[in-house]
């Protein structure tokens, strides 16, 4: 019986071209990435965006307690001025709610409690009845001098002799308070609100303050004025802290001495020498606390104001300590005192009638 011969299709391919698809076939099979390393991928990707999110928050709620804080103190610093400004009309009960709002919200507020009992002293004394005195009869007053008094305070306002117009103001109010009461209290907003802001720019912030909030009660202050009111405030609330919290100084004059590095208060230090002190003072305590880093970034910070031998030998110093920490047995050299400050020169700063940035937002 003759067998059949069983026909094979496949093609028949040499043993070269086996091997060849074997070596590649071998390879994808190599090249495959296990599941499990693409569960930890995306494990890890979750992970990061988790750690993101979280860092993000923190950061987030850091700047808004700082953001809180800022906004207390500026709160404070206000009403605290309203208070002086209040004790200085005979207000005694408004400025005694004022200073005891200050109290509540900042009780180390420079200045408060002392001028909580002063207000509560005034204000018990003006409860104390006083006898009434006997009327007596009083000639009628000559009217005569109210238009030349009138005169002389347009006069005042036209030689932009602000002081000189309040006060023939006051004298016009004192002999007549009716006389052309309507003209006298437009005259009277605008002798304050100029006297105001050319009491800041000599450094009597106070005394500026107070005009200027007068000049609110005619009329609203313009932006103009209320740029200066605001940062006279700010520099005395930066000020109270002086030697006692150099963090806080620094930080309040690195916002103010950019816009008006020359403004002053009446010690004659302007904004932008407070801001380069400060930042000596504050790199003197995060040396003693060890923080050398930190410490160089302020002494470098007030070098940019302006050179100091002392300043840059402390900065070397920093930076020394900060790439190479000492034993913490061996007390870091102690920096030399910084020497007395003289004021900074007024040059090319702000001067009166110039137009400050406009004003920061509170707990910005």
């Amino acid at each position: 019986m003759t067998e059949k011969a069983t026909i094979n299709h496949e093609p028949v391919l040499p043993a070269e071209g086996k091997a060849e698809l074997q070596e590649q076939a071998e390879t994808k099979t190599h090249k495959r990435i296990p599941f499990w390393v693409f569960l930890m991928g995306v494990v890890f990707l979750l992970a990061g965006a988790a750690i993101g999110v979280f860092l993000g928050y923190r950061a987030g709620i850091e700047l808004r307690k700082q953001a809180q804080q800022n906004q207390v103190i500026m709160e404070a610093t206000y009403q605290y001025q309203l208070g002086l400004v209040d004790l200085e009309a005979g207000r005694y009960e408004t400025a005694r709610k004022r200073f005891e709002y200050v109290i509540s919200l900042q009780p180390d507020f420079p200045g408060a409690a002392e001028k909580y009992v002063e207000a509560n002293m005034l204000y018990s004394l003006a409860l104390t009845p006083t006898p009434a005195p006997t009327p007596t009869l009083e000639p009628t007053p000559d009217l005569r001098g109210e238009e030349e008094i009138f005169n002389q305070i347009s006069q005042h306002l036209v030689n932009k002799e602000w002081g000189q117009a309040v006060e023939a103001i006051q004298r016009l109010r004192d002999k007549n308070v009716n006389y052309r009461s309507v003209d006298v209290d437009g005259m009277y907003y605008i002798a304050l609100r100029f006297l105001g802001i050319e009491n800041v720019s000599r450094g009597e912030l106070e005394v500026g303050i107070y005009n200027l909030t007068l000049a609110e009660r005619f009329a609203p202050l313009d932006v103009e004025a209320q740029n200066y009111r605001n940062w006279a405030r700010m520099y005395l609330s930066a000020a109270s802290f002086w030697g006692a919290d150099w963090a806080r100084v620094v930080r309040y004059f690195a916002d103010i001495y950019p816009s008006l590095p020359n403004l002053r208060d009446a010690s004659g230090m302007t904004a932008v020498e407070r801001y380069r002190v400060a930042s000596i003072r504050y790199g003197d305590q995060l040396m003693t606390q060890g923080l050398y880093c930190d410490a160089e970034i302020q002494y470098r910070n007030a070098l940019t104001i302006r050179p100091d031998a002392v300043a840059e030998n402390a900065a070397a110093q920093a930076a020394q300590y900060c790439a190479n920490p000492p034993n913490q047995e061996e007390a870091p050299e102690e920096i030399p005192p910084l020497p007395e400050n003289t004021p900074t020169p007024a040059e090319g700063g702000d001067t009166p009638g110039e137009t400050p940035s406009p004003t920061p937002e509170s707990g910005g």
